[in-house]
């Protein structure tokens, strides 16, 4: 089981097979130390970061200027957008509501406006992953689902470092990316004074024998409280349920770790 674990995203699928197999991760670092205040479980095992992505995508298209402010640009909506069932995708968005409802084709059209070459020069500077934007293989499809269970994969490790450099400010980027990433983020208040800056993310491990039981959930971001910043990943693999994963792990986080922020 240990080297079944300490594989890369590629040998995720035999992993995937096995019905007792499921992983889970909690990482919690104090961003300006960099001490590890809490890791259990297989927090260096890679997965498709699904929609935790768009915080990059964020970040890359405020400091690109594709990205405008909160409401900056509207992207109409048009039926060839893939919605997967989404009514909340079926609708002109902003920059406040695709990531309020995750919306895929939204972060498409932002990945397509920066390109190939310029995407790539981005994640490399990142340090993000496995920093592979490629796509599904022979489909030269990278910029539209690199990061939807496809070539691009990180671990809760990597999620930590990753949020580190946004928090202490690291990455090659402007000012305004910072800030106006963190904004449309929409934190929110916790009754013990910690405010929450994070990202839900689900996607699904590569079938197996049509075998579509199983999802990733992720919940990253960063706790705030007077002049102390923790950053978390929280990573799941387990049975699909009528909830999707990423939803659930954040608010077990919510209801079972960030309670518990002061003790660390």
């Amino acid at each position: 089981m240990a080297a079944v674990l300490a594989t890369s995203l590629a040998l995720q699928p035999s992993l995937a097979s096995q019905s007792a197999s499921l992983l889970s991760c909690t990482a919690l670092v104090d961003a300006a130390t960099g001490q590890q205040l809490r890791r259990d479980g297989q927090c260096g095992e890679r997965a498709t970061p699904a929609s935790t992505f768009n915080i990059v995508v964020a970040l890359m298209g405020y400091d690109s200027g594709i990205l405008t402010d909160e409401h900056t640009p509207v992207i109409k909506y048009q039926p060839s957008y893939p919605t997967w069932d989404h009514t909340d995708w079926r609708i002109d968005t902003d920059p406040s509501s695709w990531i309020k409802y995750s919306n895929l084709w939204y972060a498409q059209q932002v990945t397509t406006r920066l390109g190939e070459d310029k995407l790539q020069r981005y994640i490399s500077a990142f340090g993000y992953g496995n920093q592979d934007v490629s796509g599904d293989a022979g489909k030269h499809n990278g910029l539209t689902q690199s990061w939807v269970e496809s070539s691009l994969a990180i671990s809760p490790d990597e999620q930590v470092a990753f949020l580190r450099k946004i928090v202490n400010r690291q990455l090659p980027i402007s000012a305004k990316a910072y800030d106006m990433t963190s904004r449309i983020l929409h934190p929110q208040t916790l009754a013990n004074g910690w405010t929450i800056y994070g990202k839900t993310g689900t996607g699904s491990p590569p079938l197996i024998n049509s075998d579509d039981d199983r999802q990733y959930g992720w919940y990253v971001g960063w706790a705030t409280k007077g002049s102390r910043t923790i950053v978390f990943a929280n990573m799941t693999l387990d049975h699909r349920q009528d909830v999707f994963a990423g939803p659930r792990i954040r608010d077990a986080f919510l209801r079972n770790v960030a309670t518990q922020l002061d003790t660390l």
